[in-house]
């Protein structure tokens, strides 16, 4: 059994500073398309945005 690091070939994918930065991006990015929907439900229900005729 060798006690050498892992090349990175060998090291898990989902690890390291690159991953979690990345990690980081796609959970805000999450939580802001699901706040900019609850905003825009909100707004719709308050009647602020109109409903559009063509659709209905």
């Amino acid at each position: 059994m060798s006690t050498t690091d892992p090349t990175p070939d060998e090291r898990d994918p989902g690890t390291g500073p690159d991953v979690a930065a990345q990690g980081r991006t796609a959970l805000s990015e999450d939580w802001l398309a699901t706040l900019f929907g609850l905003a825009l439900l909100a707004l719709v229900l308050l009647g602020v945005v109109p409903e559009i005729p063509e659709l209905s």
